[in-house]
């Protein structure tokens, strides 16, 4: 098992087909849910599902962490700069948490399957014993941000 960093496919054909909206008017939800080492994320990621098919080895409900992860906050709305497009989003805690994690799914929150967007690789396993887990995402810009398209 394996987690590979990547913008998911599918997330790329949603794009087309005008279902994912990151406007600052959407009524569309993301989260991100952290992952163990046992997990199998990667480009061909279409979707969260909970504990199941596709997905399994979310790290477990309890201990500061809640099973779907936390919801994600737009911190810069979709722009461009040159011929790239991006946004990004806010930094993201779980406080008091005892969590260990290999990496994360981005996703939209809708039902009980949400698309998936992008899978972070956080290069090895990262740890919190009765404090602050937190993901800050990159420089929003056009080199750095978290999604971007060239």
């Amino acid at each position: 098992m394996a987690i590979t960093q990547a913008m998911c496919t599918s997330f790329k054909q949603a794009l087309l087909d005008g279902e994912m909206d990151f406007s600052s008017n959407t009524s569309q939800t993301y989260k991100i849910a952290l992952y163990t080492s046992s997990a199998a994320l990667d480009a061909a990621t279409t979707l969260y599902s909970p504990g199941g098919t596709p997905l399994s080895n979310e790290v477990a409900n309890g201990n500061g962490y809640t099973t779907g992860g936390n919801t994600l906050t737009i911190s810069t709305n979709p722009t461009t700069s040159g011929t790239t497009a991006f946004l990004s989003f806010a930094t993201t805690t779980w406080s008091t948490a005892t969590i260990t994690a290999r990496g994360a799914l981005i996703y939209q929150s809708s039902g009980t399957n949400g698309p998936a967007v992008a899978v972070l690789d956080f290069g090895g396993n990262k740890t919190s014993t009765a404090g602050d887990f937190q993901i800050t995402f990159p420089t929003a810009d056009a080199t750095n941000a978290i999604i971007r398209i060239a």
